[in-house]
């Protein structure tokens, strides 16, 4: 069975958590990794066994490899659309790490040339492919709820205080340095969570219908740290004049990863959208029970081995319920509008 050869530009933590997502499939390898940090990439080339000959300093010289099938770019947020391009330049399929850009000039202008060049492109939404919401898709579609009215969907914690030996909560000093605060990296929380739940409102939108004629972003709240970034932020996102959507993404308050979407004839309740752990969800309605979903211990295995078999088919886009670059735009427009 032909694999498909995988490459990660920047290895971070979410790269890490990644690249070990590659021990549970068959249709896939990671291949080649690069990196401007030695020690980083010394420890990736060890825990994962990497040729030397497939680990690089120059992100440049992996994008030229005729042996890599696709890029993973797990770089901060900012340096996303400057490798999406080098790595349309060279004819690489990607799977970019969310967001897929920080603006919607950035993302249109990838739209036009991944859909010239007909280059596969991936925004990184992992809970996508997690058995988990295709479950949902499919209640949804078996009218388990009935129609759709409704949606509250969040992702926040408070990582703006620490506990102290006593249990007392005390606030830590934020760190202007770090890519969640700072406004030049892509930093912010409408940028970093709130993709998620603007991503899912989509996705269950789609269920209604695909085509979407109007969307008003209504009852902004924003909270800004005086680095100039969005630490806690809500929103309602109304599809069509119908399907409302109530959003919310926090550093600052522990607002969890739960989803309730409600339907005329009952609701569902997804404990852990993103992640998964647990993979349950309580439905009532005219029966009350819930359903517990088995899955892969990583997440990011479904994601990889979904986006290969796409590459293996030699789609050009990824296959429903992934995102495809038309998903991506129209996700990035909700988040620019809720941002600004």
């Amino acid at each position: 069975m032909r694999k498909v050869n995988w490459g990660i530009i920047g290895l971070g933590n979410i790269a890490l958590k990644f690249a070990s997502g590659f021990k549970d499939i068959n249709n896939a390898t990671l291949k080649s990794i690069s990196s401007k940090n030695d020690e980083k990439l010394n420890t990736f080339k060890k825990d994962f066994k990497i040729e030397d000959s497939f680990c690089y300093n120059s992100y440049e010289e992996i994008i030229k490899n005729k042996d890599i099938d696709i890029i993973y770019i797990a770089l901060p947020h900012s340096l996303h659309y400057e490798w999406i391009l080098k790595c349309i330049e060279g004819n690489k399929k990607i799977l970019v790490e969310k967001p897929a850009t920080i603006n919607l000039q950035q993302i249109e202008k990838v739209k036009d040339l991944v859909l010239e060049k007909k280059i596969f492109f991936a925004e990184g939404f992992m809970y996508r492919y997690h058995p988990q919401i295709i479950k949902v898709i499919d209640i949804i579609k078996n009218s388990t709820i009935g129609n759709l009215v409704s949606m509250k969907s969040y992702f926040g914690m408070n990582i703006l205080e620490k506990k102290n030996i006593f249990g007392f909560r005390k606030k830590k000093n934020i760190n202007k340095k770090s890519r969640l605060f700072n406004k030049d990296l892509g930093g912010g929380v409408i940028l970093d969570l709130g993709c998620y739940p603007v991503s899912f409102s989509l996705l269950i939108q789609s269920l209604i219908s695909k085509k979407i004629d109007n969307i008003q972003i209504l009852n902004k709240k924003k909270e800004f740290t005086d680095t100039g970034v969005d630490i806690d932020s809500y929103a309602d996102i109304i599809f069509n004049d119908k399907f409302i959507v109530n959003i919310g993404a926090s550093f600052k308050k522990n607002l969890g990863k739960k989803t309730e979407i409600v339907g005329d004839r009952g609701k569902l309740i997804i404990e852990d959208s993103w992640h998964g752990n647990p993979a349950k969800i309580n439905i009532s309605g005219e029966n009350n029970y819930s359903l517990h979903v088995d899955a892969k211990e990583n997440i990011f295995s479904h994601e990889i081995e979904f986006i290969s078999e796409c590459i293996l088919e030699k789609n050009n886009s990824p296959k429903y319920p992934g995102m495809t670059i038309h998903d991506t735009l129209q996700n990035i427009k909700i988040l620019d509008e809720w941002l600004n």
